[in-house]
């Protein structure tokens, strides 16, 4: 008998009937002989639909009340698979997260997993209960209701799994995989059978959204084997879906380049004349820092003049609230000649781990978007990848143009 944790989005739980799917599913691995814990996320819409009730009330809800009530729409879902599963004559409890007891921080609206106290759903399972937790959420030390940003229910599954030392964590999606690309733009893109932990941190990093990172970054640190799977399968004869597994595994695909990642969520943030002494970079980005905005990409360009540029990006519903913070900061904590900002930008990756041992693929993929006239903003590499940003309008003709550069449509040797 295995311990199995199953995350379902919420697209996989977005009416009574993908409920009643879901449940059909859960029974299927219970009869088994399986151990299950479900972690679900709000219905689909229902997230937003919370928000904007807030939004409508105030431009800027205070962040601890916003997280009750976006908190709640996991708490529907839960209690409607249980009835669901009861109503099949399969014994289930529902668990919201300060019921589990996942304990964060107190960064509300993005709080991150301290510790999980599995001594409940220990006791539920060892009874033959299915365990269902809602995803997304947990409490702070006081116990304030706080929850783990957007695609969290992820990063509840995996930090769940890990918590209960589960065999494997399964996340179902309305994809069957993880593919080298988003197939709405190469119809050509090909579904993996494996890929790394590592590159799925870069992909996920880099906007694709079939995993949250902060999951995959759980699932690397505590050894949890990871597969995505489409609930839109038959559930007596699901597919293989995407083994998400380690460098040595010998079964990996030996592929140089794995995926093609992009994102359209980014803005691109340049301040210009600086002064070029050190200490300059924490006086602009120290002030982003305190505001809780999250910086990707840092450039910093040395003039001749004693002057330095510093380009960075942020994310796009973070950019307004990041140039107030500069032009309040500006003329105190730093000079500069001037800050301009372009909130219609798109990053593009290309990922393998492929590129540790071959040379010539930055010079490639520099060619393919040089060929068609796409102008690259900013570059930022890593061991396994290479990022650029470009104009927004251009995202999709450099994702069809990397993806046939690499030859991404054709399966390893």
């Amino acid at each position: 008998m295995s311990l199995i944790v199953q995350k379902y989005g919420g697209t996989s739980v977005g009416s009574t009937d993908r409920i009643k799917y879901v449940a059909k599913r859960v029974m299927h691995w219970r009869g088994l002989g399986h151990q299950v814990v479900v972690v679900v996320s709000a219905m689909s819409g229902e997230t937003n639909r919370l928000l904007g009730l807030a939004k409508e009330l105030s431009a800027a809800p205070d962040p601890r009340e916003l997280d009750v009530v976006a908190a709640t729409g996991e708490q529907v879902t839960i209690g409607l698979l249980s009835i669901a599963l009861m109503e099949m004559g399969v014994p289930a409890r529902s668990y919201s997260g300060g019921q589990v007891r996942v304990l964060t921080d107190s960064a509300f609206t993005k709080a991150r997993i301290l510790d999980i106290d599995d001594a409940a759903m220990r006791r539920d399972l060892d009874a033959g209960n299915v365990v269902v937790v809602a995803g997304f959420q947990g409490v702070d030390a006081v116990g304030n209701v706080t929850t783990l940003g957007r695609g969290g229910s992820d990063t509840s599954a995996v930090a769940l799994a890990a918590a209960l030392g589960a065999d494997e964590c399964q996340i179902y999606t309305d994809v069957d995989g993880v593919y080298t690309t988003d197939p709405r733009i190469v119809p050509q893109a090909r579904r993996l059978d494996t890929i790394t932990f590592e590159e799925m941190l870069e992909l996920a990093s880099q906007g694709s959204k079939v995993l949250q990172i902060r999951a995959v970054e759980f699932a690397g640190k505590y050894r949890v084997k990871l597969r995505v799977l489409s609930s839109f399968e038959d559930p007596q004869s699901p597919g293989p879906g995407t083994l998400i597994t380690y460098e040595e595994d010998d079964t990996m695909e030996q592929a140089i380049i794995s995926g093609i990642a992009f994102n359209r969520d980014e803005a691109r943030i340049l301040v210009m004349g600086v002064e070029d002494r050190p200490g300059v970079a924490f006086a602009i980005l120290g002030p982003i820092a305190a505001a809780n905005i999250d910086v990707d990409m840092i450039v910093q360009n040395i003039g001749a003049s004693g002057q330095t540029d510093l380009s960075f990006t942020v994310h796009r519903n973070e950019y307004r609230k990041a140039m107030d913070v500069l032009e309040r900061e500006r003329g105190r904590a730093f000079q500069c000649r001037e800050i301009k900002g372009d909130d219609k930008i798109a990053k593009v990756s290309v990922v393998g781990i492929g590129m540790r041992s071959h040379t010539g693929l930055a010079a490639r993929m520099f060619k393919a978007l040089a060929d068609e006239a796409i102008n690259i903003q900013m570059i930022s590499t890593s061991e396994i990848k290479i990022a650029v940003v470009i104009d927004e309008k251009y995202l999709e003709l450099a994702v069809r143009e990397l993806h046939k550069a690499f030859d991404l449509e054709k399966a390893p040797a």
